[in-house]
């Protein structure tokens, strides 16, 4: 916080204006929401029978009570998708911590790839939906966008605006 004194008026300006702290705040959310959509089991299910998340592939076979489970790491797009989105994770970090917002571009193409290749990998046999996980990270990357646009608005006497 900076002040200068002229005469017997002091004038205050603050470093960290409203829109700035509500610019924090949206990546901060952003932050939490991209853990939650990385940690979620639920990318995708289909039934009660199926879930897919960025780590494993589970189902359940009908005459079965146990849930079968394989890792993600199978095919490059599932790599990539994870890869991208923790490198967009790992921006999100590093610009709340620096008040940065260059990754948008990298949280979007891990969330239109996904889709796209999946849908060109799996033989849709049943109805699929993509779940609350998939819907995190793209709430992430909202967040993400708001905090990156309020946080470049820096008017210099937030005071004479209002």
């Amino acid at each position: 916080m900076a002040s200068s004194v002229s005469g017997t008026e002091e004038v205050r300006v603050s470093a960290l204006t409203p829109l700035k702290l509500v610019g924090l705040v949206c990546v901060f959310l952003a932050l939490c929401l991209d853990v939650g959509s990385l940690l979620s089991p639920a990318w995708v299910t289909a039934d009660d029978q199926y879930y897919l998340s960025l780590w494993e592939s589970c189902w359940k076979p009908v005459t079965s009570m146990d849930w079968s489970c394989k890792n993600t790491f199978i095919t490059d797009w599932q790599i990539a998708t994870l890869a991208l989105l923790l490198g967009g994770t790992a921006l999100i970090l590093i610009s709340f911590l620096a008040a940065l917002a260059s990754l948008l571009v990298v949280q979007t193409c891990s969330l239109v790839l996904f889709p796209i290749k999946f849908i060109e990998t799996v033989s849709l046999r049943v109805y699929h939906e993509f779940n609350w996980g998939y819907g995190l990270a793209w709430g992430s990357t909202i967040f993400s966008f708001g905090g990156a646009i309020l946080y470049c608005l820096n008017p210099k006497n937030y005071e004479d605006y209002y």
